[in-house]
């Protein structure tokens, strides 16, 4: 009988050589297993992001952008260097054909500034006294948003969001400023802000630009803004007939497929009292 053999009958509740050698090679096989696996998914991942670039880099390299093909590259996700660009394209903002697109972006940009020089930097002697109300509202929220985030307390910054905000209100009298709006630009101030500056947002200064390249942001996001509300204003003017609509839309959409929420949904609705006849 083996040494290892006795050892077993002797004491069969302990584990043997046998058994801890195999449970430890099993062990590091797993670990083994696991790393590959691990290295694998990530070169895929990469394979994958090198591929949608390429994707990308061909769409926007063109002379005149699909529009189409480049919505379909940007439903699963934007690579972060190219944001910028393809957000400009599919808000409608730049041109899709490339030789005009540096000569209306520059035309646009100059009409923002032309913009604020007409109704931002001016006495409040020469604003009405709702302008001069609107004006101190978004004062009151500039410093309200992202409050978490350092790089918006900077002063520098909330200006920009004020001229921003101030100058859309008032050449979009029907909503005029609404609180939440605000919110709105801080994607685009990011986005088009991360082309001049590098690293994380915490980090970042807007005193590291100059003051032109500063023009250049605020006029893209004001553009951009302009362009994504252009579609939704009446969200935002009285009784919000927007966002009426989208109710209504989508009560018809659970109505269609889910009659059981529908039915609970019709049970919950405040039931208008029936008039009480006269006479």
């Amino acid at each position: 009988m083996s040494k290892d053999l006795e050892e077993e009958v002797q004491n069969p509740n302990k584990p043997s050589n046998n058994a801890n050698s195999n449970g430890l090679n099993s062990s590091t096989s797993n670990i083994e297993n696991t790393s590959k696996e691990a290295q694998k998914s990530t070169m895929g991942a990469r394979a994958t992001d090198s591929a949608r670039i390429i994707k990308f880099t061909k769409v926007l390299s063109g002379t005149t952008v699909i529009l189409e093909k480049l919505r379909e590259l940007a439903w699963s996700g934007i690579p972060p260097y190219m944001r910028p660009d393809v957000w400009r394209l599919l808000l409608g903002y730049a041109p899709p054909n490339s030789d005009r697109r540096g000569g209306v972006l520059k035309r646009k940009r100059l009409e923002y500034l032309d913009c604020v020089s007409q109704y931002y930097d001016i006495p409040d002697t020469e604003r009405s006294d709702d302008e001069i109300n609107m004006l101190r509202q978004i004062a009151v929220d500039c410093p309200r948003t992202v409050p978490d985030v350092s790089f918006f307390q900077q002063a520098q910054v909330q200006k920009s969001l004020e001229r921003i905000l101030y100058t859309w209100a008032i050449r979009h009298p029907a909503s005029g400023y609404v609180q939440g709006i605000n919110d709105l630009v801080t994607p685009f101030l990011v986005v088009f802000l991360s082309e001049y500056l590098e690293g994380s947002v915490d980090s970042w200064s807007i005193s590291d630009l100059s003051p032109d390249k500063i023009s250049i942001i605020e006029a893209d996001c004001y553009w951009c803004l302009s362009k994504l509300l252009d579609g939704m204003q009446d969200h935002y003017t009285f009784a919000q007939p927007g966002i009426q609509r989208l109710v209504f839309k989508l009560k018809e959409v659970v109505r269609r497929i889910d009659g059981l929420t529908n039915n609970q949904w019709r049970m919950r609705e405040p039931r208008q009292k029936a008039p009480i006849p006269v006479g």
